[in-house]
């Protein structure tokens, strides 16, 4: 059985988006995570990090250095004022990829899974029809963004509380799969661990007679927040030496 990555988790570098929304801010689109924690560790560049949930609205200044996490329910949006380069790592590898992050549309978009999922999807084709797609997806975003965090300025989280209803009823179909997906990383990871230290507790080190070296080139593609080069944490290569010596 291949190990997965440290703690069942993903890691990817982000350059995030370019290009004005129609607030004048340049970034990524925001959307939340339903069961997933996500961090920034920020290795270029400056910007910042908008982030909405029930204890309001508040942005975080980012630049070299900045590490920065938020957990399910946060909804995030990056800006960039100048080459913002993020190395991105998102607990429970595989969710997220399988929809467990949910864009920030307007109530009539994303109480509707079927238009949830036509404004979603990026179509196949050239990039200049990919890239038209992923900014008509990110303006449709941030118009929902900027509509919940006026109204929490205000004192009114009723739009932010619908949007979470939204997003479990959108996610809840795939939840079972989600749990087969954790099963095989983050869950066998703490099993495994908890071996480990078992047998370490009796003397035993038999598992270091199995060590290995494992690598996930980058890939790139369009994500939420910009242009990602991430790894394929659930299919690595692994490095076998031409003989183990016992």
């Amino acid at each position: 059985m291949t190990p997965a990555f440290p703690g069942g988790t993903s890691v990817s570098r982000l350059s995030v988006y370019s290009g004005a929304c129609a607030d004048g801010l340049e970034g990524g689109t925001p959307h939340l995570h339903t069961a997933s924690t996500e961090a920034y560790v920020v290795i270029g560049g400056r910007g910042a990090l908008q982030t909405l949930d029930m204890s309001g609205f508040r942005e975080t200044e980012l630049s070299g250095g900045s590490t920065v996490w938020f957990t399910p329910g946060t909804i995030h949006r990056a800006i960039n004022r100048g080459g913002l380069e993020v190395v991105v790592v998102m607990q429970n590898a595989g969710l997220p990829e399988a929809g467990d992050a949910v864009m920030t549309f307007p109530p009539e978009v994303v109480g509707d899974p079927a238009r949830y999922r036509e404004a979603a999807t990026l179509p196949p084709g050239d990039p200049g029809t990919v890239e038209a797609a992923v900014r008509r997806r990110r303006e449709l975003a941030v118009a929902g963004f900027l509509r919940l965090a006026e109204a929490a300025r205000e004192g009114d989280f009723g739009p932010l509380r619908r949007l979470y209803g939204s997003a479990v009823a959108l996610v809840r179909p795939s939840v079972a799969g989600w749990r087969e997906i954790w099963e095989g990383t983050v869950a066998r990871e703490a099993r495994e661990t908890a071996e480990v230290l078992d047998a370490l507790e009796r003397g035993d080190g038999e598992h270091l007679l199995h060590s290995s070296l494992l690598e996930s080139p980058p890939e790139s593609r369009w994500g939420m927040c910009g242009h990602l080069r991430a790894h394929d944490v659930a299919s690595p290569h692994v490095h076998v030496p031409p003989e183990r010596h016992a």
